[in-house]
């Protein structure tokens, strides 16, 4: 199958990501989960055939990763249904408190300084965490995709909006 899933559990934007390891590591789990990925510019790497040839992501053009010159191109491509949620340390609600539902918009912001206050003040009422110990600034940004999408993921199984086959493997609608 090439490119990005029809029906994708969820779309994953990052926001001017700045490491291509975690970029990388964050469309191996889209591809294992069926998600869509966006990118939205500038980003911290280059995303040419050849860099990702060199850098071994031999999974990238079945991801079918779309990069979207600004925020609000890439928020008017997903315009209408989908719900935007917005990944920060600033928020006070945890991921697992927020109903999150089979197509919605995760957005993440970049490794060094999360996502600006612009984007954040436009969904006041969607700004999700992860719990941490006092004192400590925030998760890796792969690890914190990955925690959102299979929360995520395990809240539209037990709704009926996705299914696990016998063996445990997400069945495409």
């Amino acid at each position: 199958m090439d490119g990005a899933p029809d029906d994708p559990l969820f779309h994953v934007v990052l926001h001017e990501p700045e490491i291509p390891n975690n970029t990388g590591n964050i469309g191996r789990t889209c591809i294992a989960t069926g998600c869509a990925l966006h990118l939205v510019r500038p980003l911290g790497f280059d995303t040419g055939v050849k860099a990702l040839r060199r850098a071994g992501l031999d999974y990238w053009p079945r991801l079918g990763v779309k990069e979207h010159e600004s925020w609000e191109a890439c928020a008017a491509a997903l315009a209408g249904p989908p719900r935007a949620w917005c990944f920060t340390t600033k928020a006070t609600r945890a991921a697992w408190d927020a109903d999150l539902r089979r197509g919605d918009v995760l957005v993440f912001g970049k490794e060094t300084r999360g996502l600006p206050d612009s984007i954040l003040e436009r969904h006041p009422d969607r700004l999700l965490a992860f719990p941490m110990v006092e004192g400590e600034r925030s998760l890796n940004l792969a690890t914190a995709v990955c925690a959102a999408v299979y929360e995520g993921l395990r809240q539209c199984v037990s709704r009926g909006e996705a299914r696990l086959s016998g063996s445990g493997r997400i069945v495409r609608p």
